[in-house]
């Protein structure tokens, strides 16, 4: 029976060698990649099974793992087929190039995976959410500028490595940079907007000048950084319109961040009123008003005499918030409960315009003395 079972083996082993070898390595191939995903699919389930519940951070790593992985057994399976598949010499050296360029793709991509998952990682203890979010903004804000320049890093070396690996490439590469200096040099200046953005970024990631959800005032505008990306930057503006500004713009000209070192603003309300306005009353106002806001943070309300003109003198108040869109809502009301006060309280502390009316009976008799004289020279 043994004899049989093994003449058989030997039989059909003898029939598929005789089969062509381009078919033979097809299905060597074929045969590699299901088994490098059969083994994806097991690898993957035992470890969700064991960790993916109880390891929140475990289950995301598996999650963007899942690709480096699969195309990591898929080349490990197809190199053994190369090795063993009845193929020539030369279709040998071209499927062991490609191989090679997907294993460097595949350093590439567990290097990008790698540096994502960190961040991730990293970041999970910062919320943006929060009422106090400047420690949150700060990190945020470092660590996106540094992972886009640490991928960008990765991507041009992989694709660098990558293209070493074919020798006519490579040749065609040193050739072209060692004859062409012109284009080299033209090739250089078209790159500097890019490399100084770039450069700008990383200075920003270390210096942070600005930060996400910063409120800034640039260029005559308003508004809050919504994205700062590889080259530039989004603010999304107060009336929801975006500025988009290149990156090297927040290093070499001057901007206002009201949220450099807090969230929290002071805000002003400039009032122009008659000299009898009653400044003590409008104080004790203004204190009122800002007790009763929700907007005021508690913190600063002062109203003050700042200015005289000729017909009108100038009140300033002061209120801090917690936020520059609260300050400007707390502006507002301020300004509005103010104006309101003084119309039903103190009407005539309004701005006024003052004038003297001289009687036109006296200039009259002025302008008829010398006739009386006249009359009365006659008369003698």
């Amino acid at each position: 029976m043994f004899d049989v079972i093994k003449y058989s083996y030997a039989e059909v082993l003898n029939t598929l060698w005789q089969l062509p070898n381009w078919l033979i390595a097809s299905v060597l191939a074929i045969g590699g990649v299901v088994v490098a995903l059969i083994a994806d699919a097991l690898i993957v389930h035992t470890l969700r099974t064991t960790f993916g519940v109880r390891h929140p951070n475990t289950r995301s790593l598996l999650t963007r793992s899942k690709g480096p992985l699969r195309l990591g057994l898929i080349v490990l399976a197809l190199s053994l087929v190369v090795r063993t598949a009845p193929i020539g010499e030369r279709v040998a050296v071209v499927f062991s190039s490609v191989l090679n360029v997907a294993f460097i793709a595949l350093l590439g991509w567990i290097a990008l995976t790698a540096v994502q998952i960190g961040s991730q990682v990293y970041l999970r203890r910062f919320k943006l959410d929060a009422e106090d979010n400047l420690l949150a903004r700060k990190h945020v804000t470092q660590i996106g500028i540094l992972k886009r320049a640490a991928d960008t890093l990765i991507v041009i070396l992989t694709v660098s490595v990558a293209l070493m690996s074919f020798e006519e490439v490579r040749q065609y590469g040193v050739s072209l940079f060692a004859s062409a200096g012109v284009a080299g040099l033209a090739i250089g200046l078209a790159a500097r907007p890019l490399l100084s953005n770039l450069i700008a970024g990383v200075q920003i990631a270390m210096a942070q000048p600005i930060r996400l959800d910063d409120v800034v005032f640039l260029e005559g505008e308003y508004g809050t950084i919504e994205e700062i990306a590889s080259t530039y930057v989004v603010i999304k503006l107060w009336d929801w319109r975006r500025m988009i500004v290149p990156l090297s713009y927040f290093i070499e000209k001057p901007f206002q961040n009201w949220t450099r070192e807090t969230s929290a603003l002071i805000g002003s309300v400039f009032l122009y009123v008659d000299y009898t306005v009653p400044v003590e009353k409008v104080r004790e106002k203004l204190m009122e008003i800002a007790r009763a806001s929700p907007l005021w943070d508690g913190r600063v309300v002062v109203l003050q005499v700042s200015d005289a003109k000729d017909r009108t003198i100038e009140l300033r108040a002061l209120l801090s918030a917690r936020s520059a869109p609260s300050a400007w809502d707390l502006r507002c009301e301020v300004r509005e409960k103010l104006i309101a006060y003084l119309r039903e309280e103190y009407p005539d502390a309004l701005p006024r315009t003052r004038q003297e009316i001289v009687p036109r009976s006296a200039e009259h008799h002025t302008e008829l003395a010398p006739h009386s004289l006249v009359s009365d020279h006659h008369a003698r």
